[in-house]
C-alpha cells in the first residue's frame, strides 16, 4: 500500500477514536457481525492494515501500532458512542482565544446521532452558551418551526455549529477560530453521515464548501458534500431581520424534503 494511503487509512480510525490494533493472530480472526461498518477495525483479510512479509522486518507504521497497543482495542458500536468519543476529544477546549473572551462553555451539538437530516450553523449565541445546546433562542425556535414544516422534529434530525464556543458580542468567526474548530465538525459530519445537510448561512455554507460566494449566491442549488447532499440557505437569525426572505428558505426546505423522499437530484 502507498505511504499516503496507509497514513490516511490510520487518520480515519483515529478520527473515529480507535488508538491501536493488535498484532495477536486469534484477534485479527475474529469477526464481529453486529458493528457496523466503518466504526471498527476490519477482520482479517483487509489489505489495509500494515502487515510485515514473511520472515521480514515490520514496517514502520507496524511498529508503530505494537507500540501504542498490544491490546484488542474496544470499538465504538454506534453513531452515538463515536459522538461522545469527538466530545470528549474537545474537553473544556482551549485551543483558540475564545475560551479566554467570555464563553461559558463548549455547545457541540444535539440530536438524532444517526440523523438523514442535519443543519449546520455558525457559532452558538447568548443563550446557546448559557444552556449548552445549539439554537434555542428565538433563531432556533424558527428553526424548530421550519424543521416542523416539512414534517420532522428536532429529535429527527441533528443540529450543530461551526464554532462551538460563543464569539464575544456574538461577532462573526474569525478564520483561525474557524480553522481550529472545523475539524470537530468534519468529524461529526461524518459519523452522522446524514442524507443531507443544510448549511445555516453564510459562514456554515463557506467553511463547508470552501468557497467565498455570499449565501445568496449559494442558495438555491445542491452540492454534494462527503457523500451528502448540501443546500446552503439563510440562517434563521437573518429571516428575523429580513421576514421577507422566508419564502426563499421554504422552497429551499422543499428541496430538503424532496431528496430526504429520494425524488430530487442534483441542480
Amino acid at each position: 500500500m502507498d505511504p499516503r494511503e496507509l497514513a490516511e487509512h490510520l487518520r480515519f480510525y483515529q478520527e473515529l477514536g480507535v488508538t491501536g490494533i493488535s498484532r495477536d493472530a486469534k484477534w485479527r480472526r475474529r469477526s464481529d457481525p453486529d458493528a457496523p461498518a466503518g466504526l471498527g477495525v476490519e477482520p482479517a483479510g483487509d489489505p489495509s492494515l500494515p502487515v510485515a512479509e514473511a520472515g521480514g522486518e515490520p514496517s514502520p507504521a507496524e511498529s508503530r501500532s505494537r507500540d501504542v497497543t498490544s491490546e484488542p482495542i474496544a470499538l465504538l458500536r454506534s453513531a452515538a458512542e463515536a459522538l461522545t468519543t469527538i466530545r470528549t476529544d474537545i474537553g473544556d477546549c482551549t485551543r483558540c482565544k475564545l475560551h479566554r473572551l467570555g464563553r461559558r462553555q463548549v455547545v457541540f451539538g444535539v440530536g438524532n446521532p444517526e440523523a438523514d437530516l442535519m443543519f449546520v450553523g455558525e457559532a452558538p449565541g447568548g443563550d446557546e452558551d448559557v444552556q449548552g445546546i445549539p439554537f434555542v433562542g428565538r433563531a432556533g425556535q424558527l428553526l424548530t418551526k421550519i424543521i416542523e414544516a416539512i414534517g420532522l422534529t428536532r429529535d429527527d434530525v441533528y443540529i450543530a455549529n461551526v464554532i462551538k464556543c460563543r464569539p464575544p458580542e456574538n461577532r462573526n468567526p474569525e478564520p483561525d477560530e474557524v480553522e481550529t474548530c472545523e475539524p470537530f465538525l468534519f468529524r461529526q459530519v461524518d459519523v452522522i453521515a446524514p442524507k443531507v445537510i443544510v448549511a445555516l448561512g453564510t459562514f456554515a455554507a463557506k467553511t463547508l464548501l470552501k468557497t467565498n460566494d455570499p449565501i445568496s449566491r449559494m442558495r438555491g442549488r445542491v452540492y454534494d458534500y462527503r457523500g451528502a447532499k448540501l443546500i446552503p440557505t439563510f440562517h434563521p437569525a437573518f429571516l428575523l431581520r429580513s421576514p421577507e426572505r422566508k419564502r426563499d428558505v421554504w422552497e429551499d426546505m422543499k428541496k430538503v424534503r424532496s431528496l430526504l423522499q429520494g425524488s430530487a437530484g442534483d441542480e
